[in-house]
């Protein structure tokens, strides 16, 4: 997870910062070709300094939104970057990638029996095994991996724990098990027919052998162009860059590197929860059996690609960032817009041809620290203005696990107090499948379901920087500190025909 691989969230975010450097600084872009240098003067623990370098450089490219290259290719890291310089450059498929020579080509899923067999007498192991796996070779266990079917009971018998499961931590992070592996050379990749980018995978990797594309580049040519743009910042940024950046200090750091103003995604997530209120009174039971919330754009993509007999069942309600990109855009005409959140799958929202003109560029939490990174940014120096977005409590809550539902549900409970509204809720994708597949065979008549890709929640999203806890627990302050409670407050909610 990002906090606890620290060496590899090091080179991660040093990478960021040097990327955002450079844009700032512009002239000859090809000085890029310095940078696996500058950040690798000494290996973090691979085999050979050069194969840090080079992995470096792969990193690189994604994160001025070029593709990455095999081991093979002899060009410049520089190649093509003229068109990494282009703002109106969009995300190339795919968006996360596996840098092939990073990857260790970690065992797939096994079980296997460790040293510590004792050899006992009882054989538990082999009592429980269905298929007849285990055999014994001088009286200890010995599984047979072309019989073993991965059950795990033989694991959950053993007196001495001898017996362990071995997987890939990224295809174990995978809930849609799109991670897969090379025939050839056993490395793992990527079966972009069932990625929903939520990012998983990259985060859980020990090798960092997966990174996805960036726009800081892009991000900083506008900023430089002198258009106007603004930051649109989703409620999980709270406690991200520790307690000195916050809501009354947040429209100064923002204007120290570029932006011209700053605006909470929260406003969004109330006109959200009124519509997702609204329709859920409205149709549920009488035209749909169950609704589910829609704004975790993971959750969302696999619920409609699994069961697309099913789609009309998730939220049509545009999700808390397209909603706010809409009104700050009729705000501030012609301006351009950045969403800055913790989700690397709000990247593939953002990419498609109906969300394009609402939403221009999409950032992480940690690809816009690198900015403030690269543009010295002492947060102790600050100056507190209290943003002007009035948004709710519930709003705000859309960052953790039950957020969205239970803001929905105080929605209902104002609109028509006589409904008793049914709630549940999944995080993580494997979890969200199995709650979807309940709801499909009758177990959730009449609920409201929320699904979360990320454990947690957005609090946990694959580009964040702080610890899950922490993070949630700035949520909550930031909750108690607003006066508006409950999303039909919002004075933004009479704006809500207009944006259909």
């Amino acid at each position: 997870m990002l906090d606890q691989y620290q060496k590899i969230n090091a080179i991660r975010r040093k990478v960021f910062e040097e990327v955002a450097r450079l844009a700032y600084e512009g002239g000859d872009y090809k000085r890029i070709e310095e940078l696996p240098y500058k950040i690798c003067e000494k290996s973090v623990g691979r085999s050979s300094i050069f194969l840090e370098r080079a992995i470096v450089a792969e990193r690189l490219r994604l994160a001025i939104g070029l593709p990455s290259r095999d081991e093979k290719n002899h060009e410049p890291i520089s190649k093509g970057i003229e068109e990494a310089v282009k703002t109106e450059r969009f995300y190339e498929a795919p968006l996360i990638n596996i840098i092939d020579f990073a990857c260790n080509a970690c065992p797939v899923e096994s079980i296997f029996i460790t040293n510590a067999c004792e050899g006992c007498l009882a054989h538990p192991c082999q009592n429980v095994c269905p298929k007849e796996a285990i055999s014994f070779d001088h009286g200890k266990s010995v599984i047979d991996q072309d019989k073993c079917i991965k059950c795990g009971r033989c694991l959950n018998v053993c007196p001495y724990h001898a017996i362990i499961k071995r997987e890939r931590p990224c295809a174990a992070a995978c809930g849609m098990h799109a991670i897969e592996s090379d025939p050839e050379t056993g490395k793992a990749k990527i079966n972009y027919d069932k990625c929903v980018s939520c990012g998983m995978c990259m985060v859980n990797c020990p090798f960092g052998a997966i990174a996805d594309k960036s726009q800081i580049f892009q991000v900083i040519q506008t900023i430089k162009s002198e258009q106007p743009i603004y930051a649109i910042v989703a409620p999980a940024i709270m406690g991200q860059y520790g307690a000195k950046v916050n809501l009354k200090t947040m429209e100064d750091a923002f204007s120290k590197i570029g932006f011209d103003g700053v605006y909470e995604v929260s406003i969004g997530a109330d006109l959200c929860t009124i519509e997702e209120a609204e329709d859920y009174l409205k149709n549920v039971p009488n035209k749909l059996r169950f609704m589910a919330t829609s704004c975790c754009p993971a959750w969302s993509k696999m619920a409609k690609m699994e069961y697309p007999e099913y789609r009309d069942n998730i939220s049509m309600a545009l999700t808390p960032m397209v909603y706010t990109a809409r009104l700050v855009k009729k705000m501030h005409p012609g301006c351009k817009i950045v969403f800055v959140g913790p989700c690397a799958a709000k990247k593939l929202e953002a990419s498609r041809a109906s969300v394009r003109s609402d939403v221009d560029f999409v950032l992480t939490f940690e690809e816009l620290n690198g900015m403030f990174i690269a543009k010295d940014v002492d947060f102790t120096k600050l100056k507190a203005q209290e943003l002007k977005n009035e948004t709710s409590a519930d709003a705000r809550g859309f960052a953790v696990m039950g957020g969205v539902a239970q803001a929905v549900v105080n929605a209902c409970e104002k609109i028509a107090p006589e409904r008793e509204i049914k709630v549940f809720a999944a995080q993580g994708l494997d979890n969200c499948r199995k709650m979807l597949k309940d709801a499909v065979d009758g177990k959730y008549d009449g609920y409201l379901l929320e699904g979360m890709a990320c454990p947690m929640g957005c609090v946990s999203g694959a580009g964040t920087i702080t610890s899950p806890n922490k993070a949630k627990s700035m949520v909550a302050i930031s909750q108690k500190e607003t006066p508006l409670k409950n999303s039909t407050e919002s004075k933004y909610k009479g704006m809500l025909p207009k944006l259909d």
